[in-house]
Order: structure tokens, then sequence, then C-alpha cells
């Protein structure tokens, strides 16, 4: 799969999950969260490649996908990241939530979503 189709595959799943958990729907959203883990996964396999090809969604409209892109990329993009998480926080909302916890795994150095 192209680098492009992946980042889609990872932000379609990442924003179905977030629609099924204001829904109160776990099911579903953790079948959209097995998804977009398997996109990110390949999306790891190709080292920094993928990971900058990630990146554009630092700029998706939706906070849950900005968030869960900023998560994963604060190893690699630590300034641009905390930056997205931090507006994220302020923005509030349930994406809000998700942001909060990953700043401060990465502030503690619990942190471990891409080890790299």
């Amino acid at each position: 799969m192209e680098l492009d189709a992946l980042v889609e595959e990872f932000a379609r799943n990442v924003a179905a999950q977030g629609d099924a958990i204001g829904r109160g729907d776990s099911r579903t959203g953790n079948k959209h969260a097995r998804r977009y883990t398997a996109a990110l996964e390949q999306l790891r396999l190709r080292g920094d490649e993928g990971r900058e090809a990630l990146t554009v969604l630092l700029e998706h409209p939706r906070a849950d996908v900005r968030a869960t892109a900023a998560g994963f990329l604060l190893r690699y993009r630590t300034a641009k990241a905390k930056a997205v998480l931090e507006g994220v926080i302020k923005e509030g909302g349930l994406a809000a939530i998700g942001a909060t916890m990953t700043l401060k795994r990465w502030n503690e150095g619990t942190w471990s979503l891409d080890p790299g």
C-alpha cells in the first residue's frame, strides 16, 4: 500500500473510532482502532519516511486525528507534536483527554508509542 493510502487509512479509522466512542459503541471503536494501528505499523516499517508521511495529519481538521498522529510523532517531531497536543487540550472535548494523557506520559518519560 502506498504511503498516502496508509495515512488516509489511519486518519479515516481514528475518526471512525472517535465517532463510535461518541455513540458509546466500544465494539465498533475497537474495530477501527485495530485498523488504524495496522496502518500505523505499516508506516513504521518504512521508518522515517513513514513517519514523515504521517506529519500531514498534524494539520487535520479533526482534533482526534491531529492528537493521535501527534502522539505517535512525539519522538520524531517533538516540538510540533507537543504544540499540536497542547492545542487540542485547549480545545477541550474527548480528544483533549487523550492528548493530556499522552503529554503526561511524555513528560514522565514513560511514553512508548514509537520507540524507534
